[in-house]
C-alpha cells in the first residue's frame, strides 16, 4: 500500500512542480489562442469567399435581366413603329399601298421543291468510302 502511496505522491508532485507551472500553461493558452484566431480567419476567409461567389452570381443574373429587359423594349419599339404595322397590315389583313396589286401565287410543287437538293454523286460515294489515310493522301498529294 505505501508503494501505491509514494508513486500517487511522485504523480501530486510531477503535476504540481512539472507540469502546472507558469510556463506550461501560458503556452498551452497561447496554443488555444493561435488555434482559435486561425480557425476564426479560415471560417472568415471561406464566408467570404462564399459571399463573393454568390455577389458575383447575383451580378451575371443581373446583367441578364438588363439585357433581356433591353430587348424587350426594343421589340417594343419595333412593334410601335411604322414599318411593322405596315408590314402587319399587309401579312394579316391583306391590305396594300395605293397603286399597289396583290399578286397570289399557288405552291411550290414538288419539282420546284427538289430542285436545288444534292445528290450524292460517285464520287462523294467514293471519298466517303475511303479511308482516313488514303483522304489525307488526295487532300496532300492530290492523288
Amino acid at each position: 500500500m505505501s508503494g501505491i502511496k509514494t508513486r500517487l505522491r511522485k504523480f501530486q508532485y510531477w503535476l504540481k512542480h512539472d507540469l502546472f507551472v507558469f510556463d506550461n500553461i501560458f503556452l498551452l493558452g497561447a496554443l488555444i489562442f493561435s488555434l482559435m484566431w486561425t480557425w476564426g480567419s479560415v471560417s472568415s476567409m471561406s464566408r467570404n469567399w462564399s459571399l463573393a461567389e454568390e455577389l458575383a452570381s447575383k451580378q451575371r443574373e443581373k446583367a441578364l435581366l438588363e439585357l433581356e429587359v433591353e430587348t424587350l423594349e426594343l421589340e417594343n419599339d419595333y412593334y410601335l413603329s411604322d414599318e411593322y404595322q405596315e408590314l402587319a397590315a399587309r401579312k394579316y389583313q391583306g391590305k396594300m399601298l395605293a397603286g399597289e396589286t396583290m399578286v397570289y401565287l399557288p405552291d411550290n410543287s414538288e419539282l420546284a421543291k427538289n430542285k436545288h437538293k444534292t445528290v450524292a454523286t460517285e464520287e462523294n460515294l467514293a471519298t466517303e468510302t475511303r479511308s482516313n489515310f488514303e483522304q489525307w493522301l488526295s487532300f496532300l498529294f492530290g492523288i
